[in-house]
This record gives C-alpha cells, structure tokens and sequence, in this order.
C-alpha cells in the first residue's frame, strides 16, 4: 500500500457498524438481533435463545473451528446477508477454552503454557484472530453483533465510592478487547426503581421493582452499566426501545447532526 501524498482522503466514512450487544437474561437480546438487515445467526454450543425465532442460521458451533470457517464462508460465498449474529460471545469462551486445551494437552485453561494465566493470554489471541475476520467481513458491508451476557461484580472506582455494576461475562482481557473494538455497545434491560418497605423492628428491606415492563435499549455507559459507540453511535439517546427500528431511526437521526 502506498502512503505518499496522494493515498491521503477527507471526509466521513460510513461503514457496517460492529455491535457488542449485552443484557440481562430473557431481555430479548436474540429477538433484538433478529430484527436487524437480512441477518444471519451463529448460535454457540450452549445457547437456544435463536432457536424460535424464525431466521436464518448456522448449525450450532461446537468448536471454534467451526466458528471460524462460518466466518470463512461468509467472506468467500456470495450470498444476500447484511448482518451477522454471534449468539453469544459468553457461550463462545467455553469453546475458545477448550481449543486451547486440545492443542496443549491439558485439562483446563488454567495450565495452558505453564499456567501463570498464559492460557488466558493465548485466549485473548484467538479472540483477536476472531475480530480480524469479522473485520474482513465488514470491509464486504456486512455489519457484526456480538450478545453477550452480563455479571454483577463489584468497580472500585478510584474517583468514589465502590458499587456494583453489569459487566461482560468474559475474562477481562477478552472483554475489554471487545468493548475497545465494538462501535456500539448497548445494554438491553427493563426500567426498575428501589423502594424500601418495612420489615419490623425499625429495620428497612430494599426491593427492586418493574416500573412498567417495558424492556430498553441503553446506549450509553452509567455507573450500573456498560454502554457507549464512537461516532453516530455515541450521539444516540441514552434510552431507546428494545427494538431494532427504534435503534437504526435515532442512529440515521443522529448522523444529521453533527
């Protein structure tokens, strides 16, 4: 490739988003997915959220393997799919584990290489040699959603005081990753308050309640949860409808502005 003077370009690139796409359990985040253009799902050995929904989809991946040659196919077939689902990212590290193990000789992710969390090193290798083809796959305008569940875990916040918040069920080498390579990261939920009842002896119970069973989309990060995109997508509302309308209406509406 040439890098002189006249390889230089201006202006705004539009390409196929890449969307990590977290929530909590039975949200709906398959459903969400499904709605997306002409979408294709892979669904992981130990997921059946796509198993309802009438789409189109790969056998179940039981090996990473498997994982990279549907990524293969898509690059080097000609076909009409516009988006491509991994379901899920968090059922995917099992898999990604065992490969690991398969080529080592070992029993468990532990002591691959030695142990001294180098098996958690070479994993997030082959999640980045994952991320390489799914980057291929956008050069061909094919957008990518990554679902993927979430923990509760504690943050230390070195500005505050410590909470709890929703994060990426994955090791945080992988996650991290992830989120660095994502455009778009969005929390699925419903809308709940705290309220405190009485519970005798002047003691108070905090309980979370539904506020109307509404499910949502939250495109950008607070202390609770993750969230936010760069471009187009960091400039969406914070809350939206869990619903892929909804979802690509403010994303053309935020790109009128600037």
């Amino acid at each position: 490739m040439s890098f002189d003077l006249s390889s230089i370009k201006k202006g705004v690139q539009h390409k196929a988003p890449r969307i990590v796409l977290l929530g909590v359990e039975k949200i709906g985040k398959s459903t969400f997915a499904a709605g997306a253009d002409n979408p294709i799902f892979l669904p992981i050995k130990g997921e059946e959220g796509v198993d309802d929904l009438d789409v189109a989809k790969f056998p179940r991946a039981e090996t990473f393997d498997d994982v990279l040659q549907a990524v293969t196919t898509l690059i080097k077939d000609d076909h009409e799919f516009k988006t491509f689902i991994i379901d899920s990212a968090s059922a995917l590290e099992p898999v990604i584990w065992a490969k690991l193990c398969e080529e080592n000789n070992c029993e468990s992710i532990e002591k691959v290489g030695g142990g001294y969390g180098k098996g958690y090193i070479e994993a997030a290798n082959k999640w980045r040699d994952l991320m390489e083809g799914l980057d291929r796959l956008r050069q061909k305008g094919i957008s990518v959603i990554l679902i993927g569940h979430v923990k509760v875990k504690r943050f230390d916040d070195p500005l505050g005081a410590s909470f709890d918040q929703y994060q990426f069920d994955l090791h945080e080498k992988v996650h991290l990753a992830l989120q660095r390579w994502a455009d778009s990261i969005l929390f699925a939920n419903s809308e709940t308050i705290v309220k405190s009842e009485e519970v005798g002896f002047n003691k108070e119970k905090k309980i979370g309640k539904d506020l109307t069973g509404t499910r949502y989309l939250f495109t950008q990060k607070r202390p609770g949860h993750p969230g936010g995109g760069r471009g187009v997508y960091g400039r969406l509302p914070y809350k939206l409808p869990l619903d892929w309308a909804a979802f690509t209406t403010a994303a053309a509406e935020a790109a009128q502005t600037k």
